[in-house]
């Protein structure tokens, strides 16, 4: 099987199974808060599992979650010091072993594109930038609705002199993978990979979408790439929770499905790499156990 990028998995369940307290409107920032021994921890059974990087648990820290108060007081500590417990975790494992990638959430709320302030995302994406800098190896917008949102962390990292990595979520309700591929805000996964084909990525990511809708947006986005002559990597990183058509992945803890053992999670990796990507990790509800079935299943057969 040709090479793949092992990603981490989602870090909130991964918390609480080590003991950490989850509440909103918080939610993992409140980790970093209260027991951030404890994220240190979830970085460092991801790289045990097999995880090449492992991304920062700034998720949460923007004032949709902390508040524009605490956003504007404790914000910056509390970026640096996710980045700096990803990267502490990442240099045990050995120099240059385990890349740390700097998560850009959507400023204004997961899965809702019609809440984008296109004249207030820059006050805040630029401190996450700031701050995750001395820290990461890779800049990762996450989560993305639209394009728009896109655009942005582009703009916010130009001039770092990191690479970045976009992802997209996806509409991903009962019936979606029968339907043409397509982000949360209703444009198309060919408009949003003809975007990035542009857009100085390096790769382009799918996440926080069950895995059933991802095989065919691999395979559009690695059709666009291939058109438009770019060699842009495409990853996957899915939900394991049940579908909640009213809220956002981070809105509770939903429930894991049963269905989506380990073993049946790297079963879609696999369709995934043969579809076209190189980078595989997982998101909500994903553990530490997923990414060690899929690395298994991935580069050793």
């Amino acid at each position: 099987m040709t090479s793949v990028t092992i990603l981490d998995g989602g870090m909130s369940r991964e918390l609480v199974r080590l003991g950490a307290e989850l509440r909103q409107p918080e939610w993992s920032a409140l980790a970093l808060m209260e027991s951030p021994d404890i994220v240190r921890r979830v970085h460092e059974e991801f790289i045990t599992a097999g995880a090449d990087v492992v991304t920062t648990n700034s998720y949460a820290l923007v004032p949709f979650h902390i508040g524009e108060d605490r956003f504007r007081e404790e914000g910056r500590r509390l970026i640096a010091l996710a980045g700096r417990l990803a990267r502490e975790a990442a240099d045990a494992a050995g120099e240059g072993t385990v890349r740390v990638a700097g998560s850009l959430p959507p400023i204004f709320g997961s899965y809702e594109p019609e809440l984008f302030q296109p004249d207030r995302v820059q006050d805040y994406l630029a401190v996450l930038v700031e701050e995750l800098h001395p820290y990461v190896d890779v800049f990762l917008g996450e989560t993305l609705s639209l394009i728009a949102e896109a655009e942005a962390v582009q703009h916010a990292v130009a001039g770092t002199g990191k690479p970045f990595w976009i992802s997209f979520t996806l509409h991903d309700e009962p019936g979606a993978e029968a339907k043409s591929p397509a982000l949360r805000s209703g444009e198309s996964v060919e408009e949003a990979a003809r975007w990035i084909a542009g857009s100085g990525a390096s790769a382009l990511l799918f996440n926080c979408s069950r895995p059933e809708v991802m095989r065919q947006a691999v395979a559009v986005a690695a059709a666009v790439l291939a058109d438009c002559g770019r060699a842009v990597a495409i990853g996957v990183y899915a939900n394991a929770f049940t579908t909640d058509e009213e809220g956002a992945a981070n809105e509770s803890l939903h429930e894991v499905r049963g269905d989506l053992t380990d073993d049946r999670y790297a079963g879609f990796a696999c369709d995934w790499v043969e579809s076209g990507a190189s980078m595989i990790g997982g998101c909500c509800g994903v553990g530490a156990s997923h990414i060690h079935r899929l690395r298994r299943r991935l580069l050793q057969g």
